[in-house]
């Protein structure tokens, strides 16, 4: 049985060697794209106090009051409960992680003018520390942030003794104080269960729902993928497409042939390929092949032009008709 890992142990661990552990700030954007962050020396200490310390602190102190670790599939949005799941479910964050990790001399420095601000998602630190014969260590802890934490230099003037003057700096940025996620070992440690959902953009209930509609439609439909992309990741960055496949029934949906053939009457660039397979190559040929599944093409009699329908209401038959299918 895999052990799980123990947060209080770690947050010991840490407060033993706090000040051999030096940091580094990334800020990434809405793609989770990361950008080196450069900070002045005399802000050191305040970094690690934000970031690292108060998250240690917090569990020290709150493990004597009843404080527990849970998995987060299992959550509730209980009291005095800090949630573990593991890294390679959060797809988002590993994505961050890997590039932080695996690219790094490719990451640029972040500046507002070439970058902007308004595109930032959230901030990450990377915390490294002698790791005995394993070499170096290193855990994360990362915050979202909002772009109305933001002011402008050009807009604003600072407040000195009586005075006001020009602000100096091209940006300022306000920091969240409170825990929100720290990353260790391969394990998401979660403080804060909303702003984590947000900041990753991960719903683990979205994420079971979606895993198991697309091997449904897998097992119903021949697919193939552009490279990188799976039927379950894109179904869960689209929402509105995931529940309307939510209300599939599989097995009574119109087969493969069917679809391509509902494809060519719709004049409809549904691509096949040798073998019949139906290519998605992005989240918009899935869209697509989802509508068509549901038949959200109709050609109107009237006119002849074709529509997509957005929205399907059942009519009642009419007085004095049979049934519909008899």
């Amino acid at each position: 049985m895999e052990e799980k890992f123990d947060i209080f142990q770690w947050a010991n661990e840490i407060d033993e060697i706090k000040n051999n552990v030096s940091v580094e700030l990334f800020l990434f954007n809405k793609n989770y794209t990361p950008y080196k962050v450069r900070y002045t020396d005399n802000l050191t200490a305040n970094v690690k106090e934000m970031f690292m310390n108060a998250a240690i602190k917090y569990i020290i102190e709150e493990a004597d009051k009843g404080l527990e670790c849970r998995d987060y599939e299992l959550s509730d949005g209980e009291d005095k409960v800090v949630y573990r799941t593991q890294l390679e479910k959060v797809g988002r964050a590993e994505t961050l992680i890997h590039l932080i990790e695996n690219e790094y001399k490719d990451i640029d420095y972040f500046t507002d003018n070439e970058y902007e601000f308004k595109k930032v998602k959230g901030i990450i630190a990377k915390f490294s520390y002698p790791g005995g014969d394993s070499g170096t260590k290193t855990f994360y802890i990362a915050k979202g942030i909002a772009a109305s934490s933001a002011i402008k230099g050009a807009q604003s003037w600072e407040l000195n003794g009586e005075s006001f003057e020009p602000f100096s700096a091209e940006v300022a940025i306000k920091m969240p104080a409170d825990n929100q996620v720290a990353i260790i070992d391969g394990t998401v440690v979660i403080f804060n269960q909303p702003k984590f959902e947000a900041l990753f953009q991960y719903d683990y209930k979205a994420q079971v729902i979606a895993e198991e509609k697309a091997k449904e439609l897998e097992e119903k439909y021949k697919l193939s993928f552009s490279e990188g992309l799976t039927l379950n990741a894109l179904l869960q960055d689209k929402k509105p497409l995931l529940k309307k496949v939510q209300a599939f029934d599989i097995e009574k949906e119109m087969s493969q042939q069917d679809v391509i053939e509902y494809a060519d009457k719709m004049e409809l660039e549904l691509m096949t390929d040798d073998d019949g397979s139906i290519i998605i190559m992005d989240d918009k040929d899935l869209t697509m092949f989802v509508n068509l599944v549901n038949e959200d093409y109709y050609v109107s009699p009237v006119n002849g032009k074709r529509y997509e329908i957005k929205s399907k209401k059942l009519l009642e038959d009419a007085e004095g008709e049979p049934p519909r299918g008899q």
